[in-house]
């Protein structure tokens, strides 16, 4: 059995410090929202598709100035191209780092991030080392980490959707340690399904308790609206998605 479905299975069965303050404001942040608040600042862009080319990759970035995105969120191969289309604009070049399980070797980790942030890279968006949490490596993966965001601004992706409750509160409490601004739910290889939201939202309430003063991102599935309030309700302040352009569209 594949290590992800045997994970999934085995649960299935049973930096750029934000402040306080800022976190606070998540509340009335969502209230806004409902209110045709633009909901764009929200959002980053994302584009992971293995296959994308670099004319897909400018349409991503076109639409994400056209809609006044957070970011645009993409592989390391096009850091360097989204940072020159996005040239002039305040949007962050967003990177993701050893999808799905973040099993990459420190020192490659390392490279690719060190690499991204050559390039042009503003945030990191990087996998913690799923089985290493489930092996309770709990000091090898503080290591990892507090050296990765030491980089750039880091958001760490816990991969939630493969954890328990205790494995989500724990991973969120390594990532507050290590330095990041943002704990993040999961990559586009997440096992919970778009009718499995209001158990992501679940998680989310886990890991902002878990990281008080940390921004909460929820990413994969994520496809409505109505899917990106349940976020913003449960504590999500930056949501990841490939369906922006459709949800802002949804919002007028």
């Amino acid at each position: 059995m594949p290590v992800v479905e045997a994970i999934r299975c085995s649960n299935f069965c049973h930096q750029a410090k934000i402040c306080y303050k800022a976190k606070k404001s998540t509340t009335a942040l969502a209230v806004g929202i409902y209110k045709n608040m633009n909901i764009a600042k929200l959002i980053d862009h994302t584009n992971i598709e293995m296959d994308a080319t670099a004319q897909d990759i400018k349409k991503t970035c076109e639409e994400a100035i056209e809609y006044g995105f957070r970011g645009v969120d993409v592989r390391p191969k096009w850091v360097s191209l989204v940072k020159k289309e996005l040239k002039g604009t305040s949007m962050k070049v967003i990177v993701l780092i050893d999808p799905p399980m973040g099993q990459s070797s420190h020192n490659e980790r390392k490279r690719i991030c060190l690499k991204a942030k050559k390039d042009g890279a503003d945030e990191l968006d990087v996998v913690m080392n799923i089985l290493d949490l489930k092996y309770e490596r709990y000091d090898k993966i503080l290591k990892d980490l507090k050296a990765i965001c030491k980089i750039l601004p880091t958001k760490v992706i816990i991969g939630s959707g493969f954890l328990t409750d205790e494995e989500i509160k724990k991973a969120s409490e390594i990532v507050k340690k290590a330095g990041a601004f943002c704990v993040k739910t999961a990559t586009d290889k997440d096992p919970l399904e778009n009718r499995e939201l209001k158990e992501k939202a679940r998680h989310l309430k886990i890991m902002a308790k878990a990281a008080p003063g940390l921004s909460i991102k929820a990413s994969a599935k994520i496809k409505s609206l109505e899917d990106l309030k349940l976020m913003v309700k449960a504590g999500a302040n930056i949501i990841g998605t490939s369906s922006g352009v459709k949800i802002v569209k949804q919002n007028l």
